[in-house]
């Protein structure tokens, strides 16, 4: 089974979670997982083309996808036509510079994308603060340590304010990354197995 995580990524934050979802990925027993940046990806496309799982991420700007992220979308519309990734499973994961930043509006942009594509997408399957939850119990809520500190479905969402990688994101967003990426490894071999 073949999951690619494809990622845009201005000043290294949004790589480091792409890193995190390709670990847990590969971690997964019979998954061959392969990690490119959009430019890559689209010098690499008959490789999307055959792989099982495609998971996308770049930071939210201005409360949307980033600028390359879009025009990877833009540019691989040639696939849409064809239904060439139909039936693929799919994932998103985003960065921003603040607790929400509108990091929702990044994933489901992409969400919409993956469904025009006719793919299988996967959400985190996860609680609010999972590997804490009883930080939900405080006013001050999950800490940086905490895995889905920012209680996400959707995909993981990675805040990193204004501190550079690779201090943030923190822990816990890299630990919900690479936990998604495991999710997204498990469900590929059960739905493409």
């Amino acid at each position: 089974m073949k999951v690619i995580i494809v990622y845009h990524s201005r000043f290294g934050h949004t790589k480091l979670q792409a890193e995190a979802v390709h670990r847990g990925a590969a971690g997964v027993e019979g998954i061959d997982a392969s990690i490119f940046t959009t430019e890559e990806a689209l010098e690499n496309a008959e490789q999307l083309d055959q792989a099982d799982a495609i998971v996308f991420g770049c930071p939210t700007y201005m409360g949307s996808l980033s600028a390359g992220m879009k025009s990877f979308f833009e540019q691989v519309v040639d696939r849409w036509f064809k239904l060439a990734w139909k039936d693929k499973v799919a994932g998103a994961f985003t960065n921003s510079s603040s607790f929400s930043g509108d990091k929702l509006n990044t994933l489901m942009d992409i969400v919409v994308f993956t469904l025009q594509h006719g793919m299988i997408y996967v959400g985190t399957g996860t609680h609010p603060a999972t590997s804490h939850p009883d930080s939900m119990n405080s006013v001050d809520g999950p800490g940086p340590e905490v895995e889905n500190r920012l209680g996400s479905s959707v995909g993981p969402m990675a805040a990193s304010f204004q501190v550079k990688p690779p201090a943030a994101p923190p822990k816990g967003d890299i630990a919900t990354a690479e936990a998604y990426g495991k999710r997204i490894a498990q469900i590929t071999k059960r739905l493409r197995g």
